[in-house]
């Protein structure tokens, strides 16, 4: 167990929860099945990732480097460590938040204990493996979160298994393409080969990387967002109190669930933010220093100051900002992920299949089959992104 939960704490951040606090409120039970199939493509690409990482004895964009030329990596690392940049900051504020609802105070000061306390895990030795166990510790914690939080609420379970059957509500808009953009990332797919090479896993455990980990590990963050859904969808349904951002739905849920209840829903959405913020730097980081050519190991020092760049940027707009996401900052984010999340999904696409490298590990007919879905998925969503941004 290890990298596919890094990969799930990432991709289950403040963006995820508040699509599905606001896809349980608008919408009932009926776009769960959005997160099911959301799921499933993130499973493909992420064990694209595993098995191009398990083949290839360079990093993913070395591998890209050498296979399709140098600029390709160089661009796609600075891809995504511009999409982690503008994300630090949502993670700081959500961490931040998650805090304060629990304990109170501002919730600026709790994202600079926040920041504080990263930044100074970043320098421990072996960092890989204090993140790993932080990672599956607090993906343990959410689970355990959610789950008594959906419990608590009462749901109707049958009507929530109803959601399954796919249906698309009038007026769900950019609310569907938000959903699928934060439950299938394949900017954190493309990671996934980092964290198996820092595992320093092999060929021959392929079998057990995906029974113990691909699976778990992707699995569980749809669950948790199913699991969000069920809980905003409920307190909706019972108080007649619609709510429109997370902070909003833990007090929809004191009367409801009782002040336990509320609390218990704050904690997973800090350890969501708290996992995303952690695991959003570290691949950042990582991935420009791999596109410049410093190396990739999270032990190499230039590695870790662009993860302390990385927090940096989440920390000072968020302070800046008064402790609120700025708009722009947002649109920025969506328009990066635009350009180069078909970019990445291309990529892993492409060396999944190269008979060179992956021989025996190439692609299947049917993980091709989900790769072409999963690609028009993600240039279906960057479609409704541009849309929407050129349309605001």
């Amino acid at each position: 167990m290890g990298p596919a939960f890094i990969v799930g704490a990432w991709q289950f951040g403040p963006g995820n929860l508040l699509s599905a606090v606001q896809a349980g409120t608008g919408y009932g039970y009926t776009l769960i099945w959005v997160i099911a199939i959301s799921t499933v493509l993130m499973l493909a690409f992420t064990d694209m990732s595993v098995r191009i990482a398990l083949r290839s004895s360079k990093s993913l964009i070395g591998t890209v480097k050498d296979v399709l030329g140098r600029p390709v990596g160089t661009i796609a690392g600075f891809g995504v460590f511009g999409i982690t940049l503008m994300f630090s900051v949502g993670n700081a504020v959500g961490s931040g938040l998650g805090l304060s609802l629990l304990f109170g105070g501002p919730p600026s000061i709790w994202t600079l204990v926040c920041t504080l306390l990263v930044a100074g895990v970043v320098f421990a030795r072996r960092y890989y493996s204090v993140f790993e166990r932080a990672m599956i510790a607090i993906v343990a914690l959410m689970a355990a979160g959610f789950l008594a939080s959906a419990v608590l609420t009462g749901p109707d379970w049958a009507a929530a298994g109803a959601g399954l059957v796919p249906t698309v509500p009038s007026g769900v808009g950019l609310l569907l393409v938000a959903l699928v953009g934060t439950n299938f990332s394949i900017n954190a797919a493309f990671y996934t080969g980092y964290a198996v090479r820092e595992r320093k896993l092999t060929r021959d455990q392929y079998g057990m990387i995906t029974v113990g980990d691909t699976v778990p590990g992707i699995v569980a963050p749809g669950l948790m967002t199913i699991l969000v859904i069920i809980v905003a969808a409920t307190a909706t349904t019972q108080t007649g109190t619609k709510a429109a951002t997370l902070a909003q739905l833990a007090g929809v849920l004191e009367p409801l669930a009782g002040t336990v209840g509320s609390k218990i829903f704050a904690l997973g959405f800090f350890a969501a933010a708290f996992s995303s913020m952690v695991a959003n730097a570290t691949a950042g980081g990582t991935l420009l220093s791999d596109g410049l050519g410093w190396g990739n190991a999270l032990d190499n020092r230039r590695v870790k100051w662009l993860i302390l760049a990385v927090l940096a940027f989440g920390l000072a707009v968020t302070l800046v900002a008064g402790g609120q996401s700025p708009v722009q900052l947002l649109i920025l984010a969506q328009a990066l992920t635009v350009v180069f999340a078909p970019i990445l999904g291309v990529l892993l696409f492409v060396l999944a299949n190269n008979k060179g490298l992956m021989a025996d590990m190439r692609n299947r007919t049917w993980q091709n089959v989900l790769g072409i879905l999963g690609l028009v998925a993600i240039l279906a969503t960057c479609y409704r992104l541009l849309a929407g941004l050129l349309g605001g």
